[in-house]
């Protein structure tokens, strides 16, 4: 693993603002997944009482960074190239978890999948979402 827990919050803070204003939060890193939760809010909620859709693709999208960061370390220029995402049931108010895993891991692309669910319902996914990040050449993955 090429960055830590406190190593991604620190790039979070200095080099994400819509990571603290989202209130995402790495739960758990390591170089086949990570966990990250977007802690829940009010301004959250659109009608309906259900989380907005921005949220969950913004919290997909930190997930999946997080997911190449740990395989390449803290590379600025590694950067979201594709990202679709299939809104499944509405989640209920709550902080809502994104789970990221790799699929591919190439030289220049790394292909992952992130299974969005609420806190309170582990079982049922809410969102699921695919995502392409290019790496910048001077960075190769471990594989």
């Amino acid at each position: 693993m090429k960055i830590t827990i406190a190593e991604f919050a620190e790039i979070a803070n200095e080099r994400l603002p819509f990571a603290s204003l989202m209130g995402l939060q790495l739960d758990h890193i390591g170089t086949d997944h990570v966990l990250m939760r977007a802690v829940y809010r009010d301004e959250f909620l659109r009608p309906g009482g259900t989380i907005a859709g921005p949220v969950m693709m913004g919290l997909a999208d930190a997930a999946m960074y997080a997911l190449v960061l740990s395989r390449i370390g803290p590379v600025e220029l590694a950067v979201t190239t594709s990202l679709n995402i299939n809104f499944l049931r509405k989640p209920a108010p709550g902080d809502v978890l994104a789970r990221a895993a790799g699929l591919k891991f190439g030289k220049r692309l790394v292909i992952g999948e992130i299974s969005l669910y609420s806190e309170s319902n582990p079982d049922g996914l809410v969102a699921h979402a695919t995502a392409t990040y290019s790496i910048p050449p001077s960075s190769t993955p471990d594989s």
